[in-house]
């Protein structure tokens, strides 16, 4: 028989919305801050001329910038405020994380609870101040070298690195307004309208090639059809998960019954998330933004250039050499940050001071073995579908020539951040039917 909660959460409606006014507000507040991001992405930064910065953007097209446009919404194509986006912060997280799974002393200050969860947070703070810095710096540099800075020198660079450093800072600050007064994860929810920013020009250049005759109709249906399969696998592979059983031992309830306690310890098929699709990313698309950025041409005749032109050949997007490298990466930083993310011997040692433990399992050693045993094997599950949904694109877009980036990191972002949304507004509509009970239950108690 379903559970009241079960019952409370199949009645859910559009219905409910008009009754639940702080969802309202908190709805208004994320759509007002997301409005603001995307005004921001059309602030340009002082010095730039429009027109070079137009034709340098279209010659550039491809590798690793491409990935920042698209996260940014298009703010790098502009050179605006936000080009950089949210994404040193993701990167300093990231490398903070990892610090903390490798370092004793920042081990030590993750244990300590709150407080030590600030200072992390502190120290992530000063690492995308750090990181925004140089990022800002090499894209000064590289703006004043490709011909596109009105007035190049070095308070060009000075402005330009304090206005990159403000804008992100100024996004930071806006995610985290949205996580505590609005709905959803700010940060996540910041990326991803970045990346649904640039799903209508996405569109259109795709019918745009399709009335041109350079794509038939037939590939466009295809290109459709498979966004919206892999959507739903996507939809459900990220709530795909391994319940290990915990048994608590037997408690003794105000009736006089012994009673033992059951719950389960959820192990996501997907538990390292997007971070693989991105790190393996960047490491391969490296040497074809080092060389934008050096302005290496195929006409160079120096033995440098041409070992560059040749790394670039054989990691071009498409070619089998990249696709088996980006597989292989996939996999190997899908089983690496799964290690650092989930602690099998700390889980066990929680479960054992609480007195929990797996059935037919001895607590302490052998359950954390058990654990590891049981991440390992869906971990492999995890990393071929991770390798799936990022191949797939690159392979549709090396042989039907399709004229954009339809990045498989991309769906995993807006799918990911979309059902924790929506869970988000559903926990929201469930907490205010149960309000509404308890005033009534209430009510009902006080006219007897």
């Amino acid at each position: 028989m379903a559970s009241r909660a079960d019952q409370l959460a199949s009645n859910l409606s559009l219905a409910k919305f008009s009754q639940a006014t702080d969802l309202k507000k908190r709805l208004w507040f994320t759509l007002g801050a997301l409005i603001v991001f995307r005004f921001l992405s059309f602030v340009p930064l002082p010095g730039i001329d429009p027109t070079a910065l137009a034709a340098w953007s279209q010659k550039s097209a491809g590798g690793i910038l491409d990935i920042f446009n698209t996260f940014s919404g298009g703010a790098l194509s502009r050179a605006s405020l936000i080009t950089l986006g949210i994404m040193p912060y993701i990167t300093a997280s990231i490398v903070v994380q990892l610090a903390a799974s490798l370092s004793p002393q920042l081990a030590a200050i993750k244990k300590e609870g709150e407080s030590g969860r600030k200072k992390l947070n502190q120290y992530t703070r000063y690492g995308t101040v750090g990181l925004t810095a140089v990022q800002g710096y090499a894209a000064a540099a590289n703006w004043q070298a490709q011909g596109v800075v009105v007035d190049p020198g070095m308070l060009f660079v000075v402005s330009a690195i304090i206005s990159l450093i403000g804008g992100t800072m100024f996004l930071l600050w806006l995610g985290e307004q949205i996580t505590s007064r609005g709905i959803g994860n700010g940060t996540s929810l910041i990326i991803m309208a970045g990346i649904v920013a640039q799903l209508p020009v996405t569109l259109s250049n795709l019918f745009k090639s399709g009335s041109e005759g350079s794509i038939s109709g037939l590939v466009i249906f295809l290109v459709v059809v498979l966004g919206f399969g892999l959507i739903a696998f996507i939809c459900f592979m990220e709530r795909a998960q391994r319940r290990v059983l915990i048994q608590y031992p037997k408690r003794q309830t105000r009736q006089g019954l012994m009673q033992a306690d059951r719950s389960h310890l959820p192990l996501k098929v997907n538990t390292a998330g997007v971070i693989p699709p991105i790190f393996a990313s960047s490491l391969l698309l490296l040497p074809l933004t080092i060389s934008q950025f050096m302005g290496v041409k195929a006409d160079d005749d120096s033995r440098w250039s041409s070992i560059v032109l040749t790394i670039n050949q054989y990691l071009s997007h498409g070619s089998p050499f990249y696709m088996g490298l980006y597989g292989l990466g996939i996999v190997f930083f899908c089983f690496f940050y799964t290690a650092v993310v989930f602690n099998p011997e700390e889980t066990a040692d929680n479960l054992k001071r609480n007195g929990g433990f797996i059935p037919g399992i001895r607590p302490g050693k052998n359950t954390e073995n058990y654990l590891d045993y049981v991440l390992t094997r869906i971990t492999v599950i995890g990393a071929a579908y991770l390798a799936f949904i990022c191949l797939v694109p690159e392979f549709a877009i090396a042989r039907a020539g399709i004229p954009f980036y339809l990045g498989g990191t991309s769906l995993l972002i807006v799918v990911n951040v979309t059902v924790d949304t929506v869970t988000q507004i559903q926990s929201h509509l469930l907490a205010h039917q149960y309000g509404d009970l308890i005033k009534k239950a209430k009510l009902k108690g006080r006219l007897r």
